[in-house]
């Protein structure tokens, strides 16, 4: 027994369920990327599963280390920001986990699949009862993270924003040792007056997708985070991200030690 595969109808297919995994992984954990490299990271996992499969491994464990953890790692480095080795594990397994949901929505809805104009239909269907149940279970896990409103102060100027607190953020001072929280370009622009203060100086970090780098940070005078129980941090270490946010209008990441 033997089947017929066509190499452009099994890309066409990864491509669009790799372009929705990702989008339901970016909605549920809140990261910051546009659809384009969204799009350039579907379209190099359907390009290593065509390969995988064109190739035709004959040893199944080399076939399933590709399939289940090469394509999908290089997948989510290229389409999501991916920031440190925790935040890439919690992504990879909230794709785990988009991908049985998906699957057994298709599974389930199976006899509608030969249908090609449905197809499409069924993608979209897929994605939003993906991305719902994941939200719910996001929201009763947290997985990782919580959100809060922060208010940071230096220099008599002050600036509220939207925060996550990440337990990726595992940034520290070396010289103070004090943790260091990171927030985006367009909220440093408001707090500093779109100059550079003074007291500046930079630290070195490490990301997956970016490997080492350095990041400025500099010390100002507070954070007010609010809550059930409001905290006030007296002179903290804040790091100066390039980015100007960090998803639906995130624009402070906090240390989770603070």
């Amino acid at each position: 027994m033997y089947y017929e595969l066509y190499i452009d109808v099994l890309f066409l297919v990864n491509f669009l369920m790799d372009y929705i995994l990702l989008l339901v992984t970016k909605k549920v954990l809140k990261l910051s990327s546009s659809y384009g490299r969204i799009c350039l990271g579907a379209l190099l996992g359907a390009f290593l599963t065509c390969v995988v499969t064109a190739v035709g491994i004959p040893f199944t464990f080399v076939k399933v280390v590709l399939f289940y953890i090469l394509a999908p790692s290089a997948m989510l480095l290229l389409g999501l920001p991916i920031r440190s080795l925790q935040s890439f594990f919690r992504a990879l397994i909230t794709l785990y986990i988009s991908g049985f949901l998906v699957g057994g929505i298709f599974e389930y809805l199976n006899q509608y699949i030969e249908v090609g104009s449905l197809f499409f239909a069924l993608a979209m269907a897929s994605y939003y009862l993906a991305s719902g149940v994941l939200k719910v279970l996001a929201g009763l896990f947290h997985f990782g993270e919580s959100h809060c409103s922060v208010t940071l102060f230096f220099g008599g100027e002050s600036c509220r924003a939207e925060a996550i607190v990440d337990t990726g953020n595992q940034l520290r001072d070396e010289i103070s040792g004090k943790s260091v929280t990171i927030i985006s370009n367009r909220l440093a622009e408001k707090l500093f007056g779109g100059k550079m203060p003074e007291g500046l100086r930079y630290i070195p970090y490490r990301t997956i997708a970016k490997g080492l780098g350095v990041i400025p940070v500099l010390s100002i005078d507070c954070i007010c985070i609010s809550g059930k129980n409001e905290q006030r941090v007296e002179q903290p270490m804040v790091a100066i991200s390039e980015e100007s946010s960090f998803g639906n209008e995130c624009d402070v990441i906090l240390n989770p030690d603070i």
